[in-house]
């Protein structure tokens, strides 16, 4: 890129928050322009004919693990790629207020907000309808079997699925934005979008992932943990209290990172947050109401325009060096 001024920083700053505001009125674009669609493609692409059968499972498949690792950095290579072209591109051949523009466009399919805030009140909505109403609208959110969840159980999950979200489809592609630009941001939503579709232990559709998708989810976990814990910051300025407790808490989750974001959302709403067999955040806390679901999403609302200042402060500041 070429020599840095302030207007630059200002500039790289006017793109973040147009993506913000595309996001929050215009929401996603449609999914054969969609990026993270794309990555999802080449993924269930590679999944769809590497994946061993259940049958062929091995205690320990090295040979399925270095097959993952090889096509995980291969599709992280052409999105760095593709990604660090386009921002070179708009920061060298177009003026100030273009490149924003272009910026912001480009960056905006990279994080998901209103999608994800949209979908969890419409769990909430679809419950006020029937609890089955409720199940199928959750089932939009969440991998796990919710034909057999109570009411409480499934705004549980949504409560559970914004805390976690806020962290992977907002405040992590913004921090990696922040700190390396339009590809830092690309690179993490292909890494999360490969543990979401491989980072499974054991049998899911038909499929053994238990090898092949380790090292995306082990990526994934070392991409995330600096943002879940930046995460936890933004709820409590949000909440403009700090979550006691949260330490032993968050640490109940098999995941090293969405149990920091999802026991700080339980304890500062005071709600009890469950997967059944597998982990209970706040676990004296009360079951979670209507209301909750309304605080949760306008916890997540303060959560993100207080990401939008720092992230702000962070270019402009930094806009000297860390851009060129």
């Amino acid at each position: 890129m070429p020599h840095l001024n302030p207007e630059y920083g200002i500039a790289v700053a006017a793109a973040l928050w147009l993506s913000l505001a595309i996001d929050r009125w215009l929401g996603e674009p449609p999914a054969p322009l969609h990026p993270v669609v794309w990555m999802g493609n080449y993924l269930g692409w590679i999944g769809a004919r590497v994946a061993p059968q259940p049958s062929h499972e091995q205690r320990t498949d090295l040979p399925m693990f270095f097959i993952g690792a090889l096509t995980w950095c291969v599709g992280a290579a052409c999105v760095w790629g593709v990604a660090m072209a386009l921002q070179t591109l708009v920061a060298q051949w177009l003026p100030l207020w273009a490149m924003a523009l272009g910026l912001g466009l480009l960056l905006k399919p990279l994080f998901a907000w209103r999608m994800l805030r949209d979908e969890v009140l419409a769990v909430e909505a679809a419950l006020a309808v029937s609890l089955d109403d409720g199940r199928r609208q959750l089932a939009r959110l969440v991998s796990r079997d919710v034909s057999r969840l109570s009411e409480r159980e499934v705004r549980e999950s949504a409560i559970e699925s914004l805390a976690e979200n806020l962290n992977d489809s907002l405040v992590a592609p913004v921090f990696w934005f922040v700190l390396l630009g339009l590809p830092g941001a690309a690179l993490y939503r292909f890494a999360n979008t490969a543990d979401a579709m491989w980072g499974y232990r054991g049998e899911r559709n038909g499929r053994e992932w238990t090898w092949l998708g380790k090292w995306a989810a082990r990526a994934d976990d070392v991409l995330s943990w600096v943002p879940a814990r930046l995460t936890v910051l933004l709820l409590a300025l949000a909440a403009w209290r700090w979550p006691a407790g949260l330490s032993a808490e968050a640490r109940r989750t098999p995941s090293p990172n969405s149990g920091w974001p999802m026991a700080t959302m339980a304890l500062l709403l005071g709600v009890r947050l469950a997967k059944p067999g597998v982990y209970a955040l706040n676990a004296e806390g009360r079951a979670p109401s209507a209301a909750d679901m309304q605080r949760t999403a306008q916890l997540g609302e303060r959560a993100a325009l207080a990401l939008g200042l720092f992230a702000t402060l962070a270019i402009v500041a930094t806009s000297g060096w860390r851009w060129a």
